[in-house]
């Protein structure tokens, strides 16, 4: 009885701790989950380094952490940096941009009898205006402090990555062979998501530039960039943009080039997503359309932005729970 009560008793602690520490800190979980996903990534190489070339922890993290910057966070940064400085451009003409607002209202308006600048109307859109000031703020702030984090715990993952890896290994419930699964699945997954997801936005936002440049959209590079950017959302994905140009094209009288954009992306874009999306999954990690779909929707609801990472990778290892549970429990009973 002393025995189970110091067992149980250690187990209610380290659950009530566990949801301290995780109910303070979740608001640097986008960093943990950075630093994981690019530890998984360059993981093979902190190997080589140390092992292959003999160099120190320090020095090969040192390196490898150069290459995150270089590959990784200094094009995200331009990338946002390319995207502020466009809108700036836009922007500094006044008269042109009321201009273009008054036109687009008028034409709402005559097309459909709607009036656009009633009181309500106007309320609403300073409501959504200011919020939308304000997340573009907490989400740039939310960057660099997510940036720090992601470093900061990278640098120690990778100076520390086999008593990390051998301690979250004994950790683990199973038996070796489902331990190797395990493991086998979160690498997959996480690879897979992280080298297809920004592929899979280059490759659209590129088709994407493609086509508003044809049918005269202004600002094609501005918002085929904005493109990759939305693909990471599910279901909707890039006719969160096209879709509004194509009304835009034919609310100015264009109709020939709002028809010819709509065709093109029903036609060419929408079913580049699906095919390079599921193409690539299946290359990577074999993993189910479904599952992709309904993890990142799940992953996006918990986990924000990383969500598209690790929500296919929680689905994936429910399943692959389930499946262990049956074949060492259910099917060696019968």
């Amino acid at each position: 009885m002393k025995e189970k009560y110091f067992r149980y008793s250690l187990i209610a602690l380290i659950i009530f701790l566990g949801w301290v520490v995780i109910n303070g800190l979740w608001s640097f979980v986008n960093g943990l989950l950075g630093a994981f996903t690019l530890y998984v990534l360059v993981r093979r190489q902190m190997t080589y380094l140390t092992e292959k070339w003999k160099m120190k922890n320090v020095i090969a993290a040192i390196l490898i952490l150069l290459e995150v910057f270089a590959c990784v966070l200094a094009p995200i940064y331009f990338l946002v940096w390319l995207l502020i400085g466009r809108i700036q451009d836009v922007n500094v003409d006044v008269t042109q941009l009321v201009a273009f607002v008054q036109n687009f209202i008028v034409l709402i308006q005559e097309k459909t009898g709607y009036d656009v600048l009633n009181i309500s109307n106007i309320e609403t859109a300073t409501g959504y205006a200011t919020k939308a000031i304000q997340f573009i703020i907490g989400q740039i702030s939310g960057l660099v402090i997510t940036t720090i984090v992601m470093v900061f715990l990278l640098y120690f993952m990778l100076i520390s990555r086999k008593a990390m890896e051998n301690y979250v290994y004994s950790l683990l419930p199973f038996n070796e062979n489902n331990k190797h699964a395990v493991m086998g699945e979160i690498h997959n997954m996480v690879r897979s998501n992280a080298i297809g997801i920004p592929l899979l936005a280059i490759i659209q936002g590129s088709i994407a530039t493609v086509g508003y440049w044809v049918a005269g959209v202004p600002s094609p590079v501005l918002f085929g960039v904005v493109t990759a950017f939305v693909t990471i959302v599910p279901l909707l994905g890039t006719g969160l943009v096209w879709f509004p140009l194509v009304v835009y094209l034919a609310l100015v009288g264009n109709w020939v080039a709002a028809i010819g954009l709509a065709v093109y992306c029903v036609v060419i874009l929408v079913n580049i997503d699906n095919v390079i999306r599921f193409v690539l999954q299946k290359k990577l990690a074999d993993t189910h359309p479904l599952i992709t779909v309904f993890g990142v929707i799940l992953g996006i609801n918990i986990f924000g932005f990383w969500g598209v990472i690790f929500g296919p990778l929680l689905m994936s290892m429910f399943f692959l729970l389930v499946s262990i549970f049956k074949k060492e429990y259910l099917d060696n009973r019968e």
